[in-house]
């Protein structure tokens, strides 16, 4: 390829309702161009096709401008998570556009973890545990652990999974304590949907001695893009067909547990 020549830029959709959040996103390659996201409560069924339509608009771009889908596959609302899914499994066949599914927990702990950082200018530099939590009921959440730093997508820790909190905190300790000092986390993130499990922010705390802060933070259809481009531009795409949600199910173990409350 010449100097002259420049490689066909790429424009993304993205999609993900497996939160209260509607969210939607358009990108090329990663550069933001336009971005809708609303809390309705659920509803994504009425509100997700006019969305989809406003975000092209405000973008730009058209359905056949389009080069790439993403879709958040959760885990999260059961229904939520399938209509993101189903909507954009019906645009990438119908119109012959690649798509990918992408960890929804993963996309809500960058986000979380990039507003976080920006507005706590004293976290500084390091490497941050970034803990994703979305409400699951009953001392339950879909959850997952990350570890990053700003400007980059955060490396995975733990799968994404729903989890009693009361477990996962206790495992989350059980995990600092092995560590080595040099390579203990420089602060610990809560964020997402985290308003009933604040206080196990207050319990690793305890046990870690650093900075723990509980960020509350609805999901951005940016940072799903931002993870769909990383595989579309990699030549990366998934089957429609057989594209699926994330439904996770607990453990055995915790299932046991939570029938002998």
């Amino acid at each position: 390829m010449s100097r002259n020549q420049s490689k066909p830029r790429q424009r993304l959709l993205a999609l993900d309702t497996s939160t209260a959040s509607l969210a939607a996103a358009v990108l090329e390659d990663q550069e933001l161009l336009g971005e809708i996201h609303e809390s309705v409560e659920r509803n994504h069924s009425v509100h997700m096709h006019p969305v989809l339509e406003r975000v092209l608009q405000q973008s730009g771009v058209t359905v056949a401008d389009l080069d790439g889908i993403a879709v958040g596959v959760g885990p999260g609302s059961y229904t939520g998570v399938r209509m993101a899914v189903t909507a954009a499994k019906t645009l990438a066949w119908a119109n012959d556009i690649p798509i990918v599914g992408i960890s929804s927990l993963h996309a809500l702990a960058w986000g979380g973890l990039e507003q976080a950082l920006k507005r706590h200018d004293e976290a500084g530099a390091g490497r941050h545990w970034v803990i994703p939590v979305m409400d699951a009921r009953r001392g339950q959440a879909y959850t997952a652990l990350f570890e990053g730093s700003t400007g980059a997508a955060p490396e995975r820790l733990a799968p994404d999974a729903i989890r009693l909190m009361q477990s996962w905190v206790e495992e989350l300790s059980e995990r600092l304590v092995t560590l080595e000092k040099d390579s203990l986390p420089a602060g610990i993130w809560f964020t997402g949907d985290t308003g009933v499990h604040a206080d196990a922010a207050s319990r690793l705390a305890e046990v870690y001695g650093g900075p723990v802060t509980v960020l509350p933070y609805e999901l951005e259809g940016q940072w799903a893009g931002l993870l769909g481009a990383e595989r579309l531009l990699r030549g990366e795409r998934d089957e429609p067909h057989t594209l699926v949600p994330n439904y996770t199910q607990l453990s055995e173990a915790e299932s046991n547990l939570l029938r002998k409350r």
